[in-house]
């Protein structure tokens, strides 16, 4: 049902502020990055060199930046596709009619409800090499305390775990949506046409889920590059050795610590660049195994 102004000031009144909000923290900013890409400046700001494309030219050649842009992707298709899936198992469990099921949904929305930087505290209390409970009951288990303070491998590892962690919630959310949205009887007629579960499964619920599936591979994608920041922040600072520098925390350390401001614009530029294009190849080849009927 659509809604019908008798005046058409009114409904451009209504979009007013968020369209001022839009140009104010997205278009403005945008611009402004890249302007200042063209620029070497001063660490106070007070003189600009027009530089056209070497903050670009040298990003490229930067062995450092090739690292975090490695690093960013192993990071983002491991928490897209381990999230995903493990969220799609938890959301089928949580969609059983088992007693106390309430308690169980809740549980497994709430770690979406914490900040990334809390979130971040949260597992570096439980993984301190010294004091971590986690930390305590491997050592118990396995013999062994990894510590990713001092180990890359591991500090990549448990930066993807954590982020996973926080963003289950967030796509169970969406799956039990979805699950309950199938109908019955599709389920009940597959079932009498002999179909197991596993094949009901793989040819009807995941196609029916499809379009919440896509959904959620670009909501993760832009959590993966984007919102990760206070994580990394507060674990590792990307450390050890560069090893969990993704390339947002590399455009923080050039652009607010090591004051390059024009060199972290062109990182800005090339970041969003590379996000726009996957996000487009992402609907590009949707067609192919998204299903809307």
């Amino acid at each position: 049902m659509q809604t019908k102004f008798p005046e058409k000031w009114i409904a451009y009144l209504l979009l007013a502020p968020s369209v001022l909000i839009v140009i104010i923290f997205l278009i403005v900013p945008s611009v402004q990055s890249i302007h200042l890409s063209f620029y070497r400046i001063s660490p106070f700001g007070d003189r600009r060199i027009f530089k056209g494309l070497e903050n670009f030219a040298t990003l490229f050649r930067s062995a450092d930046y090739r690292n975090s842009l490695k690093v960013t992707i192993i990071f983002t298709l491991s928490v897209v596709i381990v999230g995903i899936f493990l969220s799609l198992l938890l959301a089928i469990a949580a969609n059983q009619k088992i007693k106390g099921i309430g308690f169980y949904r809740t549980a497994l929305i709430w770690p979406y409800a914490l900040s990334p930087a809390v979130a971040g505290t949260i597992w570096a209390m439980l993984f301190d090499p010294a004091t971590g409970a986690a930390s305590f009951v491997m050592k118990e288990l396995t013999g062994l305390t990894p510590s990713w303070r001092t180990n890359g491998t591991v500090a990549i590892i448990l930066i993807i775990a954590a982020a996973t962690w926080k963003m289950i919630g967030y796509n169970v959310i969406f799956f039990l949506s979805g699950l309950q949205g199938i109908q019955y009887d599709i389920i009940e007629a597959s079932h009498i046409d002999g179909a197991g579960a596993l094949g009901r499964f793989w040819h009807i619920t995941v196609p029916l889920i499809s379009p919440m599936t896509f959904f959620l591979f670009i909501m993760n994608s832009l959590y993966a590059f984007f919102e990760v920041f206070g994580l990394i922040d507060i674990m590792t600072q990307g450390g050890p050795a560069r090893a969990t520098e993704l390339l947002v925390y590399s455009l923080y350390l050039d652009g607010f610590r090591n004051l390059r401001t024009g060199y972290a614009a062109a990182q800005s530029i090339i970041l969003f660049v590379f996000v726009a294009a996957l996000t487009l190849l992402q609907f590009r080849f949707s067609k192919k195994w998204v299903f809307y009927q």
